[in-house]
């Protein structure tokens, strides 16, 4: 199996902000093309993570999945092009990450399982 991948990006630092964003990430709200796509892709599993303003993606592939494919498929996807720009109301790009760019990959340093 794949290592998950995990990702992060800002929310604007507002609380209503942030409320609405976790409101259309509520059981149910996310609408079901998108949850499809991302079934569809071969992505396992996906969750979220929200301290303050920042979130963190942990994106766990299954054995078929391919980032190029997916980014593609988004890219020809109406939904997913509305969800993205409804989503983009509510988010940030981090400072360092390149222009366009809204998720950013995140590197492992540690690993406990890599120590002696």
């Amino acid at each position: 199996m794949p290592a998950p991948l995990i990702y992060c990006l800002d929310l604007k630092d507002d609380p209503e902000t942030i409320a609405g964003y976790r409101k259309w990430h509520a059981p149910g709200a996310v609408p079901a093309a998108i949850n499809r796509s991302i079934r569809d892709a071969g992505i396992e599993a996906l969750e979220i993570f929200l301290a303050g303003n920042r979130l963190v993606m942990l994106l766990t592939p299954g054995p078929d999945f391919d980032s190029v494919k997916k980014a593609e498929a988004d890219a020809a996807s109406a939904d997913v092009q509305a969800w993205e720009k409804l989503m983009w109301d509510f988010q940030q790009a981090l400072p360092f990450a390149k222009p366009g760019q809204k998720w950013v990959g995140m590197e492992k340093i540690y690993a406990l399982s890599e120590q002696p």
